[in-house]
């Protein structure tokens, strides 16, 4: 019984560590804002979409180690430029919101 009460206490210990990590890091991440280009028509609609692959890429360029699992987006990829909020999951009890700015992609002769 000491036994398992010990081991236990470990794997407790072991996952209060991992929740305080997942927290400091959604400190860091929240507020960060990762710009994304994209070819977009008149009306604001892209050619194509924003998934949450493109997401992740746009936070790792920013440093961040994120992958694309971790991005939610309850409202499907994006496709419009514009602003959105959306989530990353860092652990199950810990989201860090993030802005993401879709803008039409500048002509280049």
């Amino acid at each position: 019984m000491k036994e398992f009460e010990a081991k236990r206490a470990e794997l407790e210990g072991a996952a209060a560590e991992k929740l305080a990590a997942a927290q400091a890091y959604a400190e860091r991440l929240g507020g960060a804002v990762v710009r994304i280009e994209r070819k977009a028509g008149v009306d604001g609609r892209l050619f194509g979409s924003v998934s949450n692959f493109d997401v992740a890429d746009g936070l790792r360029a920013l440093g961040f180690a994120v992958e694309k699992s971790d991005v939610r987006m309850p409202a499907g990829p994006l496709k419009m430029i514009g602003e959105s909020q959306l989530e990353v999951s860092l652990h199950s009890d810990v989201l860090a919101t993030i802005t993401v700015t879709v803008v039409a992609e500048q002509f280049k002769l």
